[in-house]
């Protein structure tokens, strides 16, 4: 593996991390007195450590002339990961509903079956555009509900909490049409793939 492919790779120790950190005053057995507190920080560390790995594995590899077709599905694939794993724990906290979420599941993975389709006709389907965008999407809806989720561990609560939940949930609406709009595209690229394939 390259460089590149091992910061891309830390994403898939951080994820699970999160999540065991997020669930882990919930999950605990009930003879451990765990308060929820210390993960707020704890939290916003491994956040903001999977999105700078996400932002810097590609500019790692095209520094080091290290792009490849494994770095073009590795990358998503491991984004797909750790959003399905953030987006659960903010809905297994009631904070984002689970309707969207399912919609953005069937999508991440509908994305990874077109990219095995591609990669039979030997082309190694990267992000394009669209899905750059939904990711940036995805990665403010996730600050919106971390935000939510700080303040009502760290016992703020109130209107506070109510307000950064309708912000989270709008952009979780947002991102999920995004998403929809980039599966399209890919929808489309696979067809011209095929119509190329058959002259």
């Amino acid at each position: 593996m390259t460089l590149a492919d091992k910061v891309t790779a830390s994403r898939l120790v951080f994820a699970p991390c999160f999540f065991i950190v997020y669930l882990l005053h919930i999950i605990a057995p009930f003879w451990v007195s765990i308060t929820a507190s210390w993960t707020v920080p704890v939290l916003w560390i491994l956040f903001f450590i999977t999105e700078i790995t996400d932002l810097i594995d590609g500019k790692i590899a095209r520094s080091r002339k290290e792009v490849s077709d494994f770095g073009k599905l590795f990358d998503p694939f491991a984004d797909t990961l750790v959003w399905i794993t953030f987006f659960l724990c903010f809905v297994a906290d009631r904070i984002l509903p689970v309707i969207p979420f399912l919609v953005i599941l069937y999508r991440e993975f509908g994305i990874l079956f077109l990219r095995n389709l591609m990669l039979k006709k030997g082309i190694a389907m990267g992000a394009r555009r669209g899905g750059k965008i939904k990711a940036f999407a995805y990665m403010f809806t996730g600050i919106a509900a971390l935000l939510a989720s700080s303040v009502q561990r760290l016992g703020i609560g109130g209107s506070y909490f109510g307000i950064l939940r309708i912000a989270a949930l709008t952009l979780f609406i947002i991102s999920v049409l995004i998403s929809l709009i980039s599966f399209a595209d890919y929808i489309s690229v696979y067809k011209q793939a095929g119509k190329a394939e058959n002259k």
